[in-house]
């Protein structure tokens, strides 16, 4: 379920993106408004042909209708003509318009100067080379009250001056001029500035964002030099920025011929851009398409050299066309690599790159007058859009390629943390066992020492000594060094037969004693296991309680409580003695071996708790860990 609506969402964005062109193309028409009542649209014109030394030739070329397109009505010529026209301001006694008038030129190329009731009021910039390039930029000329005549005709006539139309790369740039409107300035000048917004504006803030995203890419590809989709993604956003500079750059210094080489030079290694990055993007290279495009970029100035400057405009048509034909190819081939390896992204780019595609044709069709010319050209506002838009699909894709490598880099180094950590803790474990090997050994030595040497002696001072007194001090010293040794290299011992040993023992000692002793014990059959180290200590704390019971308690009967649960042992001693002094600031450890003893359950984990007071008898808690 989520991959279908995945799958629909993509489908969505890219049927937006195409929707939104049309519907922007749509606007871009309609935002054309027709002239209104107080606005004069003039629409026929006396031409005249400029002689070179700058004189008009006579006798008057012909009458024309406006508006003029030099490439269609006269391709051969380039040059100046004066286009003479007159308007009354109030024609047939009706009002003169009230406030500024203005002339407003729609399209003038390539620049044009005004003269009225022969005074010049204004020109759109240099006329002779390097001429000021206006194709794209609409004029609008106030209209002086001075030289205005209210009562009779008024006089313009326009010197335009334009090149052949086959020494320009597109058909926009060849020379022409619109219809004119002359009326108020006040409503003519938002005409005007809505031109100049979608013709010029428009595409100058879409060249900047194109430069800065395209820089961007160019690093990126600089830093990432193995992934050179980014370079080419860069260079193309770039090139076209460039390319579509000629729009809103109106003075450059070079000829009109020179510029006309440069942006036709240009497309080339744009269109090389293009297509090496749909190549690399979608993981594909063909070496010998690499060959032939950057081959192609010698190619194009080559054929323009070869062809002269009258054939420019037949040359670089073909030339579109290759060009269009090539884009597509490749946009086709991305299409069907993308999806026999089922990536999941490469429908925003494949729908930008075939939109733009049907825009360069489109631009083609209007190159070769099967499409009117618009005032609005399709192929500049739809070009930056669509080029920008797989540039931030593309820095999308790198975010997210870039947080899923940084999301695999921290699980890796969480990895490589965890497992550095298992290395540390099995070197400690070994080296914890290394050093229990070395204790376990030096143990047996010394046990070894303890058994082969004095238990020998001792054992020799129980059998010959005639003395019962030392004989019974030799052999308890005997057992005492049996438990140590036991201690130091015996094996566990199963909780029911240390129960057993600790029982006869105690009731042994205390019996000799005349202590009444009272053994509770549920576990007297319990299976698991006492390590031979808290057997040993044990042992001696019981035997130590035992002592202080017999020699210092006085009592005459004592209770013997043993609990063991699952995780520890519960010994509890308690006799109806005269209990221990408090001596030393109250301190129980510093007599009767509770020093020792508490040390003792300490060294096992454990604790060993002693309650006294005088007359109140005494009673020790032992608890270990099992």
């Amino acid at each position: 379920m989520r991959t279908l609506r995945t799958a629909w969402e993509r489908r969505g964005a890219c049927a937006a993106v195409a929707w939104g062109l049309i519907a922007a193309w749509w606007i871009l028409v309609l935002l054309s408004p027709d002239a209104r009542a107080d606005t004069l649209v003039i629409r026929e014109a006396i031409v005249t042909q400029e002689a070179p030394d700058g004189r008009t030739s006579r006798p008057v070329l012909r009458n024309v209708t406006l508006p003029d397109d030099w490439s269609s009505e006269r391709p051969e010529f380039g040059g100046v003509l004066t286009y003479a026209v007159s308007f009354d301001l109030a024609p047939n006694g009706t009002r003169v318009p009230d406030g500024l008038l203005a002339l407003y030129i729609e399209r003038v190329c390539t620049n044009v100067e005004v003269s009225l009731n022969g005074h010049v009021i204004g020109r759109g910039g240099q006329m002779s080379e390097p001429v000021t390039r206006n194709c794209y930029r609409p004029q609008l000329f106030t209209l002086p009250a001075a030289l205005l005549d209210p009562s009779g005709r008024n006089a313009l006539n326009l010197r335009v001056v334009g090149f052949p139309s086959g020494e320009v790369a597109a058909r926009q740039r060849a020379a022409g001029l619109s219809e004119l409107y002359v009326g108020p300035e006040a409503e003519l000048r938002p005409r005007y500035e809505r031109q100049l917004f979608w013709n010029v504006t428009v595409l100058q803030v879409g060249s900047a964002t194109l430069t800065m995203v395209g820089l961007f890419m160019l690093g990126l590809g600089w830093v990432r030099r193995t992934q050179p989709a980014y370079l080419y993604l860069g260079g193309l956003l770039i090139g076209w920025s460039f390319i579509s500079a000629r729009v809103w750059a109106t003075d450059l210094p070079m000829t009109h011929w020179a510029s006309e080489v440069l942006i036709s030079s240009t497309v080339a290694p744009v269109v090389a851009f293009a297509i090496l990055f749909l190549q690399r993007y979608g993981g594909l290279r063909y070496r010998w398409v690499d060959l032939f495009l950057w081959g192609q970029c010698l190619l194009v100035p080559l054929t323009i050299a070869i062809v002269g400057r009258e054939h420019l405009f037949t040359l670089m048509n073909l030339w579109f066309m290759v060009f269009a034909i090539e884009v597509a190819v490749a946009t086709i081939d991305y299409f069907v690599k993308a999806r026999r390896s089922g990536a999941s992204d490469w429908q925003p780019i494949a729908v930008a790159m075939g939109l733009g595609v049907l825009a360069a044709l489109v631009e083609v069709a209007v190159q070769h007058d099967w499409l009117g010319l618009p005032n609005r050209h399709l192929v500049h506002f739809a070009m930056p859009v669509l080029l920008l838009a797989v540039g931030l699909r593309v820095i999308r894709d790198f975010a997210q390629a870039l947080q899923a490598a940084e999301s695999t880099r921290d699980d890796l180094e969480r990895r490589v943390q965890e497992r550095a950590g298992e290395i540390e803790r099995s070197y400690a474990h070994l080296a914890e066992m290394r050093i229990e090997q070395v204790a376990e050994a030096e143990r047996k030595r010394i046990a070894g020492d303890l058994h082969d040497d004095l238990g020998a002696k001792l054992l020799t001072i129980v059998h010959t000594s005639h003395d019962e007194r030392i004989a019974t001090l030799a052999r308890e010293a005997l057992e005492e060094m049996r438990l140590s040794v036991r201690g130091l290299t015996g094996k566990p011992v199963r909780i029911a037969d240390a129960l057993a040993d600790w029982r006869a023992e105690t009731v042994s000692r205390l019996g000799q004693a005349a202590v009444q002793v009272e053994w509770v014990s549920a576990n007297e059959t319990d299976e698991r296991n006492l390590s031979a180290r808290a057997y040993v200590q044990t042992t001696r704390i019981l035997r130590e309680a035992v002592s202080n019971i017999i020699k210092h308690s006085g009592a005459n009967a004592c209770t013997i409580r043993c609990v063991i649960d699952d995780t520890d042992f519960n010994l509890v001693i308690q006799d109806n003695g005269k209990g221990i002094p408090m001596e030393l600031d109250g301190r129980l450890d510093r007599g009767h071996g509770m020093a020792s003893m508490k040390r003792r359950a300490k060294q096992l984990a454990g604790q060993c708790l002693v309650e006294s007071g005088p007359g109140f008898g005494t009673l020790i808690r032992l608890t270990l860990p099992l």
